[in-house]
């Protein structure tokens, strides 16, 4: 029986998942823990790697790894970091973006050219940071990867080998300096965002092309991007949005065209399978439920049950849930507000409700975004560590207004790592069919008037605040 290893590097940790080659059943879970901050030394994802593959990784017969995207590992000529990694979550580089546009000459010319408007957390953004700001750090860099692409050299035996990086078709899109509508880079944006420096690129494989093998002899699949790996683990279909609701939030389907979104809500991502991943992503999902719980002095996990006892609006609260800042909308600047506060709706169920419904009030936005660039939406999975609330899927149903189906908790990541590893294995034009797990399956209402109400609400609210 062939077995599989997918690994999830994601900014706080590193899981391993073992799977059956063929069926996709998970055999062996490992997990490590991630250094906090948002620059790291790359070797503590090898580290965290080795320990939660230890005893799992030795006897697979493929391995692949689906990464945090977007951070920049800046190498010198012998291969070595020349400063730590700068993750997708430091902004030190929000001006570098914003000039990068500007640039160009505006948000419409990024996404005719790569499908992205560059923000903060773009990789070429961060180039642009780094010669500014380090230009002899800069002047060292020799070779850019991701960090999904320097995980996969390492396992293939990294520097003082003769095994060259690799990256996919899914991390290089989010670059900004890759077009996913050419399938190329663009190292003209690379020298405009890097002081006219053009570091070395790894090459871009194939959904299924081999990256090289372990020192065990195990296949090493190309990898990809954190939401690819979620969208194949996922196995979704033209006509499915997935919305996760981690620590941030996104809302990403597939697509067979690429897309531009010149206001840069929509992302123009490709995917791992040869085609696209249009995706939004916001700053506030999970942790404005978390944050509620501490706030009402109750325990995360009540704070569903709590929601479910009051009526759909929550008696006219409305939580506008920018708790440390948002990315889209774009309001770096913005602080959470409660607004529509009265003596009679002041009560614990109601503001628990209101926190439910402000974080979905703001996916269902970005389901508007992605609607507005051609995407379909006809059904909606909903994953992620809120998602576990029960209330959280029924209330997601009433405002986004269509199907909601809530797959059972799993490492989606890993797990579509796992697949792509399978697929490579295989070396088979389409991936292997792995079943879904179980997952809870929640009618749209018959009659949305609540949730266009709820949404009005929200709208009005933000308005009122932000114009």
């Amino acid at each position: 029986m062939p077995t599989v290893a997918g690994v999830d590097s994601s900014t706080q940790s590193c899981k391993v998942v073992v799977c059956d080659a063929g069926t996709g059943e998970i055999l062996h879970r490992g997990r490590a823990t991630h250094p906090e901050g948002t620059e790291v030394a790359p070797e503590t994802w090898w580290q965290a790697l080795l320990e939660a593959g230890d005893g799992l990784l030795e006897h697979v017969d493929a391995v692949a790894v689906a990464g945090q995207q977007h951070g920049l590992v800046a190498l010198d000529a012998a291969g070595q970091p020349v400063r730590d990694a700068l993750l997708w979550n430091d902004t030190r580089s929000a001006r570098a973006a914003a000039d990068l546009v500007a640039d160009l000459g505006g948000p419409e010319k990024w996404a005719e050219a790569v499908g992205t408007v560059p923000v903060a957390a773009l990789t070429i953004a961060k180039l642009r940071w780094l010669a500014e700001h380090e230009p002899r750090h800069a002047d060292r860099t020799a070779r850019v990867l991701l960090p999904h692409d320097w995980l996969t050299w390492q396992l293939c035996g990294g520097p003082g080998t003769r095994v060259e990086p690799v990256t996919d078709r899914g991390d290089a899109s989010g670059t900004g300096y890759w077009s996913p509508a050419e399938g190329a880079y663009r190292p003209d944006l690379l020298a405009l965002a890097f002081g006219g420096r053009t570091p070395e690129l790894p090459r871009v494989l194939g959904p299924y092309e081999a990256a090289g093998r372990t020192p065990n002899g195990a296949l090493v699949a190309a990898g990809t991007g954190d939401n690819m790996g979620a969208a194949l683990g996922l196995g979704i279909q033209p006509g499915d949005v997935v919305v996760s609701l981690g620590t941030s939030g996104t809302a990403f389907a597939h697509s067979a065209h690429p897309t531009g979104d010149p206001t840069g809500a929509v992302a123009g991502y490709a995917d791992a399978t040869g085609h696209f991943l249009p995706l939004v992503c916001t700053l506030n999902a999970a942790r404005v439920l978390s944050s509620t719980a501490r706030m009402l002095g109750i325990a995360l996990d009540d704070l569903g049950p709590l929601a479910r006892a009051a009526e759909p609006g929550a008696g006219g609260l409305v939580l506008l849930p920018y708790l440390g800042g948002e990315r889209t909308p774009n309001l770096p600047e913005a602080a959470g507000s409660l607004m529509g506060m009265r003596k009679a709706n002041m009560h614990p169920p109601n503001l628990a409700r209101a926190a439910v419904e402000g974080m979905l009030c703001n996916m269902a936005d970005a389901l508007d975004r992605l609607r507005a660039q051609g995407v379909s939406a006809g059904r909606v999975l909903v994953i992620g560590g809120a998602a576990k609330s029960p209330v959280v899927g029924e209330i997601a149903a009433e405002i986004f207004g269509v199907p909601v189906t809530v797959p059972e908790p799993e490492e989606y990541v890993a797990l579509g790592a796992a697949r792509q590893a399978a697929w490579a294995l295989a070396g088979t034009p389409e991936p292997p069919h792995w079943p879904l797990a179980a997952a809870r399956r929640i009618p749209a209402p018959a009659d949305r008037t609540t949730g266009r109400r709820i949404r009005e609400g929200y709208a009005q609210a933000r308005s009122l605040v932000y114009g």
